[in-house]
């Protein structure tokens, strides 16, 4: 086969590793499945939502610089049964909203909320 097969992960390159990591686990509850230096001294951390095959891959690299996240260059999107339940959740964990919730009439949605590094993260609610 001369093209690619499956997409494994996505990098996210971050200032501060654990409380990025302290995001992605507590408030969109992912699971760290490894963590591991590179042989060039890269911190990662890969990170999986449970009903994904894909991983999020969160690296540690200050050899590079620090991190300036350009708005609107990228963003992660979730799937959430409830874009009330998951405000409610933000709200207990300390965050809120950065956009949103915008319902359709379907009972569809989007909400945006950006992650510590300043990544924005889109969670969308499926139709009923």
């Amino acid at each position: 086969m001369k093209t690619v097969r499956k997409l494994l992960h996505t990098r996210y390159r971050v200032n501060d590793l654990e409380r990025t990591v302290k995001f992605y686990r507590d408030v969109l509850g992912l699971e760290e499945t490894r963590r591991h230096k590179s042989p060039r001294g890269s911190e990662l951390v890969f990170m999986k939502a449970p009903e994904s095959e894909e991983l999020i891959e969160l690296c540690h690299f200050p050899a590079s610089g620090p991190v300036q996240v350009q708005t609107d260059l990228t963003h992660l999107a979730f799937s959430v049964d409830s874009l009330e339940e998951f405000g409610k959740h933000l709200a207990a964990q300390g965050y809120k909203f950065s956009d949103g919730p915008h319902l359709r009439p379907d009972g569809g949605g989007i909400a945006f909320v950006d992650a510590p590094e300043g990544y924005e993260i889109e969670l969308i609610q499926a139709p009923k």
